[in-house]
């Protein structure tokens, strides 16, 4: 059971919140949150950069010159990896980098690397209704009294992302909007500060707690 406190949209204290995840033991925490994050940053590349082979390259069908009596090194095509404009020697090919991982392992890395960041966690009230438009100096200073100073990089979860507030944040530096059921192992550890909504908390519980 984790308890915080609950801010207002002024920054102050209105009330306290708990909540309650099941998180990997103390002795495979790290590892099982490390292999997450390692799966994540794999699966992101691409694997399309690609070389082409002696076989490969255009040209070099007709030998250079002949085998003997020039003084010169035997050669059988100009486009060999030892001449400028030939193959590549164990270039890389497209390739799969996916890694595998079950979704049980998956979930129970959010929850420990979610409880994990408690210290750094912001829990607020529901603010969409504060933003009347889009306003990104009023976001902005309403993350600094909540906590999270401009120059931190800052996680803000949401249950449901307004249109208000995806436009106030979208020009922010330091500051990533997502929704609650889109949590992933990077953004967690890479923040700074994480400010969630109560609202947010609650469906973080629901989503990933069965």
């Amino acid at each position: 059971m984790v308890q915080s406190i609950v801010k207002n949209w002024q920054g102050e204290q209105v009330g306290e919140t708990t909540f309650e995840l099941r998180i990997a033991k103390e002795e495979t925490a790290a590892h099982i949150v490390h292999r997450a994050l390692v799966r994540q940053m794999t699966n992101a590349r691409q694997g399309t950069a690609s070389t082409k082979t002696r076989s490969e390259v255009r040209g070099g069908g007709r030998k250079p010159w002949r085998q003997k009596g020039t003084g010169r090194a035997r050669a059988g095509s100009i486009r060999s990896p030892l001449w400028r404009g030939g193959g590549v020697i164990f270039g890389p090919k497209p390739r799969d980098f996916n890694l595998k991982l079950n979704r049980k392992e998956r979930r129970l890395a959010l929850r420990t690397a979610f409880v994990s960041r408690i210290d750094d966690l912001i829990v607020v009230e529901e603010f969409s209704e504060q933003l009347s438009r889009p306003k990104t100096k009023d976001l902005v200073a309403a993350l600094a009294r909540w906590g999270a100073a401009p120059e931190n990089k800052t996680l803000l979860i949401l249950s449901e992302i307004a249109d208000n507030i995806h436009f106030s944040a979208r020009n922010v530096e330091n500051l990533k909007v997502i929704a609650a059921d889109q949590l992933n192992v990077f953004d967690l550890l890479h923040a700074d500060k994480i400010v969630v909504t109560a609202s947010a908390l609650e469906k973080i519980q629901e989503v990933y707690s069965a």
